[in-house]
């Protein structure tokens, strides 16, 4: 199965909103909140090249934050990597 990691910090209504829309469509995520570490926030910048929240990794690949998240379900990019894992 397919790994989802959700990088977040607080408070932030889109880290809020792409955990409802996973969870809501089922799909398991692991949630990695790095409010307090500001060194884990420069590595993930470092790592993604973003610096907002939320961030979402499917097998370490970078799907984005909640916007691009939401068009990758609708679109049904999300469904082929889950599948493809």
């Amino acid at each position: 199965m397919a790994e989802i990691v959700v990088y977040t910090t607080t408070p932030c209504p889109y880290c809020t909103a792409v955990k409802r829309l996973l969870a809501e469509r089922g799909l398991p995520f692991a949630e990695i909140n790095l409010a307090k570490d500001p060194e884990g926030r420069a590595e993930l910048a470092k790592r993604t090249g973003m610096r907002t929240f939320p961030q979402v990794l499917v097998n370490g690949r970078l799907i984005g934050g909640y916007e691009e998240t939401r068009a990758a379900l609708l679109s049904g990019e999300l469904d082929e990597l889950l599948a493809a894992a």
